[in-house]
């Protein structure tokens, strides 16, 4: 398993390393993670819904994902309330009920032995299948207020009996004191459970760091496995903070127009991995514009730029994010910016949010009641219970280009109704079966779809940015996610000990 001393330390990213390494060597190897909290999502294979981190470490480890994989998901929904989500479906209401799995956060705390036993079927199944299983914790041991009850890290840890690896962001500074006053916060069996450390994200000579290495393993009596370099213009989903990738290097770019992209980030925005397709565009100009998120790469939202195309991506709670978007004064900018020409982009909540009405009459996202959208679009949504997980393929057919192939997955609890009118315009997307999947506006305008990853195949990217007005090259993402994924497993083989890794895990008596 491996746990870090801080959120954001590089849990996940080790993990994928560990699969992609592990699958290179012919092992049947899965990745786990307890418990996620999480706006980013995945569907999988099985019809459910896991966090998109470990849909990235299915990847590395060659499989599909899998709800055991990740047994239990947390979507917040407020800042003390999130939807709960068991093996890949929303829990139901202690009455039987469907309400979409929505509890407070001291109901979750009772609700966790429950969890609990969801957790260890998952990982016994996966134990079972594969050679290993690459654990992933969730923020950090060492936050006592949540130690009683733990199922994300330790008390997961103990549970299984699995050892442990503890990684630390040196990026960040402290790197020591974080390892060491971890350590601290532990049981003496938690502790005694600790193989090892990784440093992650170092900068420079290695040489300077060693007298802090032999320091810390003289101090701890536990070996440093790795230090891992800070490596740059990786192109890997994230867990759920907003961080983009570096834009691709292109020689031409200099001489290129680039489209102009602006996209707000709400308070509960989800599924923002959808953008990573386009930030990744060496001629593309991307800019987030929303709340001050610690670490992410957004600008403040007192000034909103000029942009050839909006996007209004996904949202765990639509109608407050709706509302949030007419507090800060998009609005009028939107209506300018139809005005003047510009495009329109919205995914799944952001297609709500362009409809006319948005109910919520059981109140899922809060209070019960309507919310007025946008109205762009002559559509009505109703907020329902039941939520709509599918993998999806189909054909894109948007105006003067070529129709082709895109693939994407629908994670939603909306009903979305349209007139006759706006069916018309609703063959934009489509399936085997002739499935609305998307509408386009009459003036071509505004494209909304309740599909997300619309933009990973690269054909259906350039479509896309050809209607928003640019004239592009094919990007493959899934291309770039894959080398991604080799250069981290090139950097974690070249960087392990892994002599030390096979002693430490030596002493300790693996099951």
């Amino acid at each position: 398993m491996v746990q870090g001393t801080t959120s954001d330390a590089g849990k996940s990213t080790l993990c994928c390393a560990l699969g992609r390494v592990f699958q290179r060597q012919g092992m049947a190897v899965a990745p786990f993670k307890s418990q996620n909290m999480a706006l980013n999502s995945a569907v999988t294979e099985d019809g459910g819904e896991i966090g998109r981190a470990q849909a990235l470490q299915a990847q590395a480890c060659g499989l599909k994902p899998h709800t055991d994989f990740n047994p239990v998901l947390l979507k917040p929904t407020s800042d003390i309330g999130c939807q709960v989500i068991i093996n890949g479906k929303p829990i139901l209401s202690p009455d039987g009920k469907a309400d979409g799995g929505k509890m407070k956060a001291r109901q979750y705390h009772d609700y966790k032995p429950t969890a609990m036993k969801a957790v260890l079927a998952s990982h016994e199944r996966l134990r079972q299948q594969y050679d290993w299983v690459v654990a992933e914790g969730a923020g950090s041991p060492a936050e006592i207020n949540l130690r009683d009850r733990d199922i994300a890290n330790m008390g997961f840890a103990e549970a299984v009996d699995c050892p442990v690896i503890i990684i630390a962001d040196i990026d960040r500074g402290g790197v020591f004191a974080h390892i060491v006053g971890t350590l601290d916060c532990l049981s003496k069996s938690e502790c005694n459970r600790v193989v090892g450390f990784v440093i992650n994200r170092f900068r420079g000579d290695v040489s300077l760091l060693q007298p802090g290495l032999d320091w810390l393993e003289e101090k701890t009596g536990k070996p440093v496995l790795a230090v891992m370099p800070y490596l740059m213009g990786l192109h890997l989903d994230s867990e759920d903070s907003v961080s983009l990738s570096e834009p691709l290097e292109d020689k031409d770019s200099d001489n290129q127009k680039k489209l102009k992209v602006v996209v707000p980030i709400y308070p509960r925005v989800s599924n923002h991995t959808d953008l990573d397709p386009i930030a990744a565009h060496p001629q593309v100009n991307l800019e987030l514009i929303g709340p001050s998120i610690s670490g992410s790469q957004i600008s403040g939202s007192s000034h909103i730029p000029k942009a050839d195309l909006v996007i209004l991506p996904g949202s765990k709670n639509t109608r407050a994010d709706l509302a949030w978007l007419k507090e800060q004064g998009w609005l009028p900018y939107l209506q300018q910016h139809l005005r003047y020409g510009g495009k329109v982009l919205g995914i799944c909540g952001g297609l709500q949010m362009l409809g006319k009405t948005i109910n919520d009459p059981l109140g899922l996202e809060g209070l019960p009641g309507n919310s007025e959208g946008f109205g762009w679009l002559d559509i009505e949504t109703e907020l329902q219970p039941a939520k709509t997980l599918k993998n999806v393929t189909g054909k894109l057919n948007l105006p003067n280009q070529e129709s082709c192939d895109i693939q994407g997955y629908e994670i939603h609890a909306g009903l979305t109704l349209a007139s006759s009118s706006s069916t018309e315009n609703a063959s934009i997307i489509t399936t085997e079966d002739d499935h609305i999947c998307a509408l386009l506006s009459e003036d071509q305008q505004i494209l909304a779809s309740y599909w997300h990853g619309l933009m990973d195949t690269p054909e259906a990217l350039q479509s896309i940015l050809r209607w928003a007005g640019a004239e592009t090259k094919l990007v493959d993402y899934q291309e770039l996610r894959e080398k991604s994924l080799d250069a981290l497993a090139d950097s974690a083989f070249e960087s392990f000990e892994w002599v030390k890794l096979e002693k430490a895990l030596a002493k300790f008596k693996c099951h």
